[in-house]
C-alpha cells in the first residue's frame, strides 16, 4: 500500500481509481476582478496563488486518468434553489443572482460561474453544480461516487473554511477518507485557512489528513 506523508499520520491511499481529486468552486466570481468575492470587500489575487500548485495536481491526475471532481457555487436562474437566508446574507455590493461585471452573480451558465481558464475541465472529467456550502447537499456527488467505487478523496479549492472545510466534514460523516493538500487549497483570510488545517488534523484526525502538493504528488509517483 502505498501512504501519503501527512498530518496526524501517514494517509493510505487505495488501488488507483478509488480514489479522486476534488477541486472545490475555481470559479471566476471568487477568483478574478469584478467578481463576488471581491464585491464582498476580499483581494482575489490571495486565491489565485494556489493555481500553478492545482496545475501540477491536475496534470498527474490526467496522465494517469485518474478521477477528477469539480464543484460550481451555483444556482438556478430563478433562484428556486437559494434559500432566503443566504440570498440575503451580507451587505456586499452585489447579492446572488444580482448583474455584475461577468453576468448574474451565482447563476448557472453565467460567464462568472465558470470555471477560470488556467484549470479548465477536459472531457470526462465531471462537473458537479452545488447550491450550497458543501458539496453533498442537494447534489449527484455521492450517487457518482459510489458508482465508480471511490473511498478517498484529495481536496483542494477554495475557500479553505467554508465550502472545503464544509465539504470534508460531510465527506467524513458518510464514511469518505479525505486529505486536504494545504497549498492547493486558500482563503481571503489566511489565518481562518491555519485555523482550518489545524482543526481538520486535530485530535488523530477529527475530520481527515492535509499534506502538502509536493507530499502528495510524491507518493502518487510511486504508484504504477
Amino acid at each position: 500500500m502505498v501512504f501519503i506523508l501527512a498530518q496526524p499520520y501517514p494517509y493510505p491511499l487505495p488501488k488507483p481509481g478509488q480514489f479522486a481529486l476534488v477541486i472545490i468552486d475555481m470559479q471566476r466570481d471568487f477568483l478574478e476582478k469584478g467578481g463576488f468575492g471581491e464585491s464582498l470587500g476580499n483581494e482575489v489575487n490571495t486565491l489565485r496563488q494556489i493555481v500553478p500548485t492545482l496545475q501540477r495536481l491536475l496534470e498527474q491526475f490526467r496522465q494517469k486518468q485518474w478521477p477528477i471532481i469539480y464543484t460550481l457555487e451555483s444556482h438556478a436562474p430563478d433562484l428556486s434553489d437559494c434559500p432566503p437566508s443566504k440570498l440575503m446574507r451580507g451587505e456586499g455590493l452585489l447579492k446572488i443572482g444580482d448583474e455584475g461585471p461577468m453576468g448574474r452573480i451565482l447563476i448557472k451558465g453565467e460567464p462568472g460561474n465558470a470555471i477560470i481558464p488556467e484549470l479548465t475541465p477536459e472531457r470526462g472529467e465531471f462537473i458537479i453544480p452545488k447550491p450550497g456550502k458543501g458539496a453533498f447537499y442537494n447534489t449527484p456527488l455521492e450517487e457518482i461516487l459510489r458508482a465508480q467505487g471511490i473511498t478517498h478523496l484529495i481536496v483542494t479549492g477554495v475557500t479553505t473554511e467554508v465550502c472545503v472545510q464544509s465539504t470534508m466534514r460531510e465527506a467524513n460523516d458518510r464514511g469518505y477518507e479525505c486529505l486536504l493538500v494545504e497549498d492547493a487549497t486558500a482563503s481571503y483570510f489566511p489565518e481562518f485557512k491555519q485555523a482550518t488545517l489545524a482543526m481538520i488534523s486535530a485530535q488523530g484526525g477529527i475530520v481527515g489528513w492535509t499534506a502538502t502538493a509536493n507530499q502528495v504528488l510524491n507518493a502518487l509517483d510511486g504508484i504504477q
